[in-house]
């Protein structure tokens, strides 16, 4: 699967989704995306970028961003990778998401 570009930041390095994950310069950065309104730190960051709606990692995303990266990490998830070990992979991050939802830290 190839890189979906989402923007580029203020220094010209590209923010991409690659293999479910958003990635700054060829990085990984993150899995998911955070609104701003639930972020600890949503003050700071709407001080810093007042169009910011949501976070990936430390990198602010407006509106339209977030929608191109939910949508190319959804994509990548809809292809399904079946070898054992990205299964048990994903075993793992279910398990740790609902211990978290649990309250379980």
């Amino acid at each position: 699967m190839s890189a979906i570009l989402v923007k580029h930041t203020l220094d010209g390095r590209a923010v991409e989704v690659m293999e479910g994950w958003v990635c700054l310069a060829g990085l990984k950065e993150a899995d998911t995306l955070v609104p701003v309104t639930e972020h600890p730190n949503r003050q700071a960051i709407l001080a810093a970028v007042p169009g910011a709606t949501h976070m990936a990692g430390r990198l602010p995303l407006t509106h339209e961003e977030a929608a191109i990266a939910q949508g190319a990490m959804a994509a990548s998830q809809r292809s399904v990778d079946t070898r054992p070990a990205a299964i048990a992979q994903r075993l793992r991050r279910t398990m740790w998401a609902k211990a978290v939802a649990e309250g379980v830290e």
